[in-house]
């Protein structure tokens, strides 16, 4: 579904943004491209989508090199920016409507969406009524009507509240079951760790780290065992990597003996990993 090689992009000729990125997507996954703000996520997210063009190197989405994309390349995509371009002297319903007019393709009907959403009383307020977290819902909405088989998400969930970032997380994972190919960018580490594949960790527009969640966390930090025994009439802790518990001599004497009292396992989470491979934190 896309294939960048060696693809660098500025801004101004004097610094590149983003350096040197190789990666690939097959169809059907999501991944998910990490990192704090000013990383480079929003921009590879428009020249992948055809909107910034002066880049260098290999971008092939879809089979075509993105810069050389037609208009009906836009019939295959859809476009959830994290800051939506809606009219706002338009309703709600009439946004959705006016945008699907668009496509060649027939549309979905709206009002199931919006009714999941939270904005089917609001389908008749105009758009420059709503709240941001409105905006986030009914864009995402646009962005699938037409069934694109190729969905660009930048931090869909920002501004919504836990109960609609749910719903919304829960609709991307049904997209990703009927098929759909999803590049998602955020800084959501625990959003990328529940909805994506595959992640890729940016950091001043280059890519440090790309992998699945679960490996990347296992690989680079591993499963850390906790646990407590009876000594000399006392409570005491110790600790291991779980790959060597078998080898930590003080754990494996109080197993034998029966003074293990308590054992429990520590998970590094992706933002752990992140820390670790970036030194960076994603504010």
């Amino acid at each position: 579904m896309i294939h960048v090689e060696k693809m660098n992009f500025s801004y101004h000729q004097s610094k590149r943004f983003i350096e040197n990125l190789t990666f690939e997507v097959t169809e059907g996954e999501i991944v998910g491209f990490l990192g704090p703000s000013g990383a480079g996520k929003s921009t590879l997210q428009k020249i992948l989508c055809g909107i910034l063009r002066r880049y260098h190197g290999r971008v092939e989405v879809l089979g075509t090199e993105a810069k050389e994309h037609r208009a009906d390349f836009y019939e295959q995509i859809g476009v959830d920016f994290e800051f939506p371009n809606l009219y706002g002297k338009f309703t709600g319903l009439e946004n959705l409507q006016y945008f699907s007019s668009l496509y060649k393709k027939k549309p979905l009907d709206p009002l199931p969406f919006m009714e999941r959403l939270g904005l089917a009383e609001h389908a008749n307020k105009k758009v420059s009524e709503y709240s941001k977290g409105m905006k986030m819902r009914l864009a995402f909405i646009r962005a699938i009507l037409h069934q694109p088989e190729l969905l660009f998400l930048d931090e869909p969930t920002s501004g919504l509240d836990p109960s609609y970032a749910r719903i919304l997380k829960d609709m991307i994972l049904e997209q990703k079951q009927a098929g759909k190919t999803i590049i998602l960018t955020t800084h959501n580490m625990h959003d990328a760790d529940e909805l994506c594949d595959r992640v890729a960790f940016m950091v001043d527009g280059e890519l440090k780290a790309l992998g699945p969640p679960e490996g990347l966390k296992s690989h680079h930090q591993g499963v850390e065992v906790h646990y407590r025994y009876s000594a000399a009439g006392s409570l005491k802790e110790g600790r291991k990597k779980l790959s060597g518990l078998h080898e930590d001599m003080v754990f494996m004497e109080n197993l034998q003996r029966g003074s293990i009292t308590s054992i429990h396992t520590k998970e590094k989470s992706l933002e752990d990993v992140f820390i670790e491979l970036t030194g960076r934190k994603l504010v």
